[in-house]
């Protein structure tokens, strides 16, 4: 059968202060779509997703158990036993095996989707027509690991690539065999796959058979296959939780990324198929990409939150939580300027990566 997992457990430390440690950047409302008035959460966004995809109790998120109140809160459709709780963060490969293997013992035939909680993908059809391609390629060969490429605009060097290695017969024109992984690569690297019209970003999600990607855990990721087989069989006993609350926090961190794609395109056991995603892909992971989701004035300035006095400025982010504390700028070209209740950030533009090593040295009651 078919089932989905949304994975929510980042921290979202480039949107920051707004993303904070009790509420990260996949649960703030801060994404309007034109013509509804609410804000949403990328994680509400991502969940609508799911309509029509798999029946709503094959729907999971995997998430930090810290944030499952506040998922229950905001998602209350979502119940206990579709929101597998990480003690803490152990990367993607812990996350993704660990739905794996909760699936796979209980059923043997389980075909997982793994997306993401971070993107605003438009439209809904294709994505949908995509996601239905990569399930049926799995369905029908088993050892097919399925990735979904996006068409690269620029050489970006925050995103994975995945090489075409040719087209996939009975995929409606969608799939392609891939040839590699390459996960987040220097800028020349990146401007010659650009360049060579062969390579997709990678959007960071996939399809595969639950025990097919545990069987690649026990080749290439053994201590993180051997933790995660002892929570599968903990799994709906009375020692579920104790055994997951010890085991989990001491898998090795590492990225499904490096830890099991890349290695997957020499392993003779299993073949890599990738389907185009023709649709509009946005990675909400930064200040700058969060811009792209609001409307510029003419001078190029683009505001949320609060009323916003602009003079002799140009191309400014200006994000505030308060609607009745007005922001003013004058002759400021390229800033951000975050205002919440308990942090201002002003930074120029092209220092937004910056933020993490910001992030990092700050005193837990910032963070």
């Amino acid at each position: 059968m078919r089932y989905a997992m949304i994975m929510a457990g980042g921290s979202g430390t480039r949107l920051w202060p707004v993303s904070r440690d009790g509420e990260p950047k996949q649960l703030i409302r801060f994404i309007r779509r034109p013509g509804d008035a609410r804000a949403l959460s990328l994680l509400e966004i991502a969940a609508e997703r799911l309509d029509g995809l798999v029946p709503a109790d094959r729907q999971f998120i995997c998430t930090g158990e810290r944030y499952r109140g506040l998922i229950r809160e905001r998602l209350p459709s979502f119940t206990d036993e579709r929101i597998l709780g990480e003690p803490m963060p152990r990367d993607t490969v812990n996350a993704v095996g660990f739905g794996a293997a909760v699936f796979g013992k209980e059923d043997p035939d389980a075909v997982l989707s793994v997306l993401t909680a971070d993107h605003l993908i438009q439209p809904a059809d294709k994505f949908a027509k995509a996601m239905d391609v990569g399930y049926s390629i799995v369905e029908n060969d088993p050892t097919q690991l399925v990735s979904f490429g996006i068409k690269p605009t620029y050489p970006a060097t925050g995103f994975g690539y995945i090489e075409n290695g040719g087209e996939l017969p009975g995929t409606d024109g969608l799939g392609f065999t891939v040839s590699r992984f390459v996960e987040k690569p220097p800028l020349e690297k990146a401007e010659e796959y650009l360049a060579s019209g062969t390579f997709s970003w990678n959007a960071g999600m996939f399809v595969f058979h639950a025990q097919t990607f545990m069987d690649l855990l026990a080749r290439h990721r053994p201590e993180s296959h051997e933790g995660l087989m002892k929570i599968r069989t903990a799994w709906g006993t009375p020692d579920q939780r104790a055994v997951l609350e010890e085991v989990y926090p001491e898998l090795p961190k590492i990225s499904v990324d490096y830890a099991v794609m890349e290695p997957a395109a020499s392993d003779p056991k299993v073949s890599l198929a990738g389907v185009r995603m023709d649709v509009e892909w946005l990675d909400v992971g930064s200040w700058p990409s969060y811009g792209e989701t609001l409307e510029p004035d003419t001078h190029g300035n683009r505001a949320s939150g609060g009323p916003v006095a602009v003079h002799d400025s140009s191309n400014n982010l200006v994000v505030s939580d308060d609607p009745e504390h007005t922001i003013a700028l004058v002759g400021c070209e390229d800033l951000i300027v975050i205002r919440t209740d308990r942090a201002t950030l002003v930074m120029p533009r092209d220092r937004a990566q910056d933020i993490k090593s910001l992030h990092a040295g700050l005193p837990d009651e910032l963070k």
